[in-house]
């Protein structure tokens, strides 16, 4: 598949409610259409409740079914306007090497000035109208303006190495972090969380699971203030928490349909976790209504997709994850030679860089070898110079298990090199995501209607007085 190029678009005379208009794109990650009905009459999402009542309310279809079903390739799908077959982006990380404009670059070239913060798997031009921060599994990009590469080189080594017990960062890394964040509008709230959370940990290490949403809280303070700022036309804001709680712990919130029960002292740390994570997005929600309180903000919720039990594994006791614990370490194990750069990405993938499609060839070749009890164990792509890979394994191993690696002969034990990671899967990807769209001055709608992705972009487009691309192959939702 290849991607499919769009035109610049054009510089536009603007009329002045149009150079006046703000529009803030809120990218909450794989929030389920179901549960958030369902939190809101609990009485437990004060501000998202007002958020929907006061909206255009829309359920998106992704209109893809898996290995197509990944929030990397929906998101590129929402800020592209193209669909997946049109813009071939299919590994989270690969967002650059989309050859279309995406939303802000469109309307960096109209001369609007823009804000994307987070968004996933991303590409953008350079000059650009504004201030870009990738999301921190991005490869092939780099914050604009440099000033933000503090910020964004500890969010990005937190986010990648979750699950191991320590973070590769220095002391100066640290400092650098604070420094930034002092500067840069860390609120009062966010840093006693942080030092409730840090003396929650001492006393159980299980609550580390809470740390996601603290990131978001820092993320937000940053967008908040260069929001206040710089007063961008276009703005977006990335968090994931919420998704990944809902991978990991929705046999916790619900355990009725899955096979595998969890322990009762499971259930004591996160039975409550997937609505604490709605909760705190909950907060934000209600931080960006006060931020589109000036009659001129067009406040706009968007998933990309949803999430529902994933019960497919239930028979071999559920999915589990198995990350290596150095990268580097794992490919010398199998031979892979130098020079190559190592990125790692969500859960057990990662991508190796190599200077030469024949280096990637053989790093292709080498890593296809690692077997465990004689099936292969690591899924491995090749694409061009680079290699994507992870292990393959989901069924529970034994503690003496064995990786052997075919052609050098050799073999280790297997958690010499790998670890398991914690949580089972229990929450995988559905098609339905959310699109509310709160217009200053336009009624609510507050029966769901069911709209393609694609059409999120060309709505969009539409408030700032844009046509979609004739390759965009959604229509604006009208008002």
């Amino acid at each position: 598949m290849t991607a499919t190029s769009l035109p610049s678009a054009p510089t536009v005379p603007r009329k002045k409610e149009l150079r006046d208009r703000r529009v803030i794109l809120l990218e909450f990650n794989e929030l389920s259409p179901t549960l958030i009905d369902g939190f809101i009459k609990q009485g437990e999402l004060p501000n998202f409740r007002r958020f929907r009542d006061e909206s255009r309310v829309y359920i998106t279809d992704a209109q893809e079914a898996a290995p197509n079903l990944e929030p990397w390739i929906q998101w590129v799908t929402v800020h592209s306007g193209l669909s997946y077959d049109q813009h071939g982006i299919f590994h989270l990380g690969d967002g650059h090497q989309l050859a279309a404009k995406c939303l802000w670059d469109l309307l960096s070239d109209a001369g609007y000035r823009v804000w994307v913060c987070g968004s996933m798997n991303q590409r953008y031009d350079l000059p650009i109208n504004g201030m870009v921060l990738p999301d921190p599994w991005a490869t092939g990009l780099e914050p604009h303006p440099r000033e933000l590469g503090a910020f964004y080189n500890f969010v990005k080594q937190n986010v990648q190495e979750y699950t191991n017990d320590s973070v590769p960062l220095g002391l100066a890394d640290y400092r650098d972090f604070v420094v930034f964040m002092l500067r840069h509008g860390m609120g009062f709230g966010t840093m006693t969380g942080i030092g409730s959370q840090l003396l929650r940990e001492r006393f159980n290490k299980k609550s580390k699971w809470r740390r996601a949403t603290i990131l978001d809280r820092l993320q937000w303070d940053v967008f908040r203030w260069y929001f206040k700022k710089t007063d961008p036309h276009f703005s977006t804001f990335f968090i994931n928490s919420t998704a990944h709680f809902q991978h990991a712990h929705w046999r916790n919130m619900d355990p009725e349909p899955f096979t595998v029960k969890p322990t009762d002292s499971d259930q004591a740390e996160y039975a409550g976790t997937v609505l604490y994570g709605y909760q705190k997005m909950d907060g934000i929600v209600g931080e960006a209504l006060d931020l589109a309180s000036d009659g001129r903000t067009t406040l706009v919720l968007a998933s990309a997709l949803g999430q529902q039990p994933c019960l497919v594994y239930e028979d071999i006791g559920g999915k589990t994850f198995y990350r290596a614990r150095t990268l580097e370490r794992l490919l010398e194990f199998a031979g892979v030679p130098s020079p190559h750069e190592v990125q790692p990405v969500m859960s057990e993938e990662f991508h190796v860089h190599f200077r030469s499609e024949e280096a990637a060839k053989e790093g292709y070749r080498l890593l296809s070898g690692f077997r465990v009890n004689g099936k292969p164990a690591m899924n491995v792509q090749l694409a061009k110079s680079s290699v994507y890979a992870g292990c393959r394994i989901w069924e529970k191993l034994d503690k003496d298990a064995v990786l052997e690696h075919t052609e050098a002969g050799t073999s280790i034990p297997f958690f010499r090199l790998f670890y398991q990671v914690e949580s089972l899967k229990s929450g995988m990807h559905h098609p339905d995501g959310i699109l509310w769209i709160r217009e200053p001055g336009t009624a609510s709608r507050s029966e769901p209607k069911r709209v393609p992705l694609v059409s999120v972009a060309p709505t969009v487009l539409s408030m700032f007085g844009l046509e979609p691309s004739t390759e965009m192959k959604g229509s604006a939702l009208a008002d």
